[in-house]
This record gives C-alpha cells, sequence and structure tokens, in this order.
C-alpha cells in the first residue's frame, strides 16, 4: 500500500474546463476539489489510485459509464442475442 505524502504544490493557468471538471468529479464522488484534481492528475499520469478498490479489475472503461443511448443498449442486445440461445444438443 502506498504512503500519502503531505506534499503540497501551487498549481496556476489552468482554464474554464478543467476547473468545471474537477468541480464536476468532487460532486460526482462526493470528495473535495483537492481530491478530485489529485485523482485526476493520478489518472493522467496513468497511475493507481490511492486508497482504490484492490479488487476492481481496472478503470480503463470509466469514461465509458453512462454514455450509452437507449438505441445502444438495443443494439448491443440484438446483436448479441444469439449468445442467449442454449444449443441442446451440445449439453447431452
Amino acid at each position: 500500500m502506498s504512503r500519502v505524502t503531505k506534499t503540497q504544490l501551487t498549481i496556476r493557468g489552468f482554464d474554464e474546463r478543467l476547473d468545471r471538471r474537477i468541480r464536476e468529479v468532487a460532486r460526482e464522488n462526493g470528495i473535495s476539489r483537492n481530491q478530485a484534481a489529485l485523482r485526476l492528475l493520478r489518472r493522467g499520469a496513468g497511475l493507481d489510485e490511492v486508497g482504490g478498490n484492490p479488487r476492481a479489475i481496472g478503470t480503463a472503461l470509466d469514461d465509458l459509464i453512462g454514455t450509452w443511448s437507449e438505441r445502444d443498449a438495443r443494439e448491443l442486445d440484438e446483436a448479441v442475442k444469439d449468445f442467449e440461445v442454449i444449443d441442446e444438443a451440445l449439453w447431452r
């Protein structure tokens, strides 16, 4: 397990889009803006999040969560419906 240090860094010059994203991450996760900024920095640097879920497989697809439309879901269901059919002859 990583040990968290108390190192400080002041960052100047980030734009409004980044500020909004930090605020969104903070609000969505119920964390402070500082914690959200650290989370985004660690993710951008390709580092594991400190205190993350040790059973989590990964975060590579996290940005896709909640992005599918109802149409996307229907199309996927249609595309994989053949995999839902059990071939009784194979089970004898």
